[in-house]
């Protein structure tokens, strides 16, 4: 892997959330987002003139609340929920009926094993083991038998002791590539940090344009990412040094 790049007034910066930004806790809702961190995200757009979007599985909302509304570009469900730099939401599309008998399967298998969480984000299900790891083949099962019968429309993607169910048109290097035809993201180069199976998908839209990508921790996976960086503390550090070098040439 290559040093870290160097910083650039050009730079359009894409952050997932979960394990690049705050700690992954064992549940959800456990998650403890640093103080500072709503200042740095603010501070990092006012030195890109804007051009910084989370992109996270996490539900719009719930970001909003974590960060205190701290950034108007963010993408939730790996795209199916966005905001674009203006402030205009787009909203996920209506469950279907197949789905919605997916999601009570979940719930089901969920009351079944203690442990397990389900997080419902509309027209994605979010199926997490890491309390329960013993859960994680039957639970693999299951999403992949439901996911079969739904056909081309869902995909099943694996994550860091998560499953979740998804439409297959969406996903994190989609929602880059949106946000690149816009503005205040449109003529820079993309930079995309994430840690996470999920963020594959951002970082080969972004060699694709021609920008950076910054995989964090798992040293020992493979991945299309240029870049790596240990830690999420090492992934603030990084953040809050760029925000301090494009501040003073700016």
């Amino acid at each position: 892997m290559n040093a870290l790049p160097q910083p650039a007034s050009d730079w359009a910066l894409f952050l997932d959330f979960d394990g690049t930004l705050v700690e992954i806790a064992d549940h959800p809702d456990a998650v403890v987002v640093p103080e500072t961190l709503p200042g740095l995200l603010k501070r990092l757009a006012a030195t890109l003139d804007g051009a910084v979007a989370i992109v996270s599985g996490r539900s719009l909302a719930g970001l909003d609340a974590l960060l205190d509304g701290a950034l108007p570009a963010m993408a939730g469900v790996h795209g199916l929920e966005r905001r674009d730099g203006r402030g205009q939401t787009y909203a996920p599309l209506d469950r279907t009926p197949a789905f919605r008998q997916a999601r009570a399967a979940v719930q089901a298998f969920v009351e079944d094993h203690p442990g397990t969480v389900m997080e419902d984000k509309g027209n994605a299900i979010t199926l997490h083991f890491r309390g329960a790891p013993a859960a994680a083949d039957a639970a693999r099962a299951m999403l992949s038998a439901h996911c079969h019968a739904m056909g081309d429309e869902f995909v099943l993607m694996d994550g860091k002791q998560v499953l979740e169910l998804k439409p297959a048109d969406q996903h994190k290097g989609t929602v880059v590539q949106t946000y690149m035809r816009e503005p205040p993201f449109a003529g820079r180069v993309p930079v995309f940090m994430g840690d996470d199976v999920t963020d594959e998908y951002a970082f080969a839209a972004v060699n694709q344009l021609g920008g950076h990508t910054i995989r964090v921790g798992d040293g020992d996976r493979a991945t299309a990412a240029h870049h790596t960086i240990d830690s999420v503390n090492e992934a603030l550090q990084w953040l809050n040094r760029l925000a301090r070098q494009l501040a003073d040439h700016r």
